[in-house]
């Protein structure tokens, strides 16, 4: 098995767009998911390896670091995608919200950026060019967001992390972050709502996962870009 790229949360949306991404182009890919959509059968049938990983508590983050050193020795990426959009208003309980947002966006990152450095750097070895870890964030790290405190809270420290392993890492491992504003609307998203999101953006389009997947493709295939932040946010900062 040449090295895998890992990326986390693949079952839908952006992470099953990348997913589906590498695989089209013969790249060889270790996913994980939560829940079990029938996509993940379909990447499964496709050749990736999937993990079902939930990263609720540390013993779950061990236990997934583990598994995955059972399928290879090596890794050409980390992709870290998975993610939640929980917010204040649709949960009460402030203090386990802010636990779950610095688990799931900064806590998981981290630890499998330390305990996979090891993969990443065999990959640096074998092939005498740099591997990639890269941050999925969010443009509201510049920002804050009054209805997702937590959720920036966590994004903002995920950008941090991606500084301070860039400068850890380098130069075996490229570490970089992808900024994005919308890139597709939910299913359940009403016209109304498509329509305010939209003007928020210079560029007013709903632009799909192809902006994400260029994205990391172009920090994939560079051999100088370290310890930034790719913004895909369609000059939404100077709206």
């Amino acid at each position: 098995m040449t090295s895998p790229i890992l990326i986390t949360g693949a079952g839908q949306r952006i992470g099953l767009a990348l997913a589906q991404h590498f695989i089209a182009a013969g790249q060889a890919i270790i996913v994980t998911y939560r829940t079990r959509h029938k996509t993940i059968d379909d990447l499964a049938q496709q050749g990736a390896i999937c993990i079902a990983a939930d990263f609720s508590d540390d013993t779950a983050i061990a236990e997934f670091i583990k598994e995955l050193k059972s399928h290879t020795g090596s890794l050409k990426a980390i992709i870290h995608n998975a993610s939640s959009w929980d917010c204040e208003a649709n949960n009460p309980d402030s203090a386990t919200l802010f636990d779950n947002m610095m688990r799931i966006h900064a806590k998981t990152p981290y630890l499998i950026n330390l305990a996979c450095s090891e993969l990443l750097q065999c990959y640096y070895e074998q092939y005498h060019q740099p591997a990639d870890i890269i941050h999925l964030t969010d443009y509201v790290v510049d920002t804050g967001s009054p209805k997702h405190l937590a959720y920036a809270a966590s994004k903002a420290a995920l950008d941090n992390l991606t500084k301070s392993f860039a400068a850890k890492y380098a130069p075996q491992i490229k570490v970089n972050a992808i900024a994005p504003s919308l890139i597709i609307f939910n299913e359940d998203d009403d016209e109304a709502y498509r329509a305010k999101t939209l003007k928020k953006s210079l560029m007013g389009i709903e632009p799909g996962c192809r902006e994400i997947i260029n994205s990391v493709d172009l920090l994939l295939n560079s051999h100088y870009i370290t310890g930034r932040s790719l913004p895909v946010d369609g000059g939404r900062h100077l709206k």
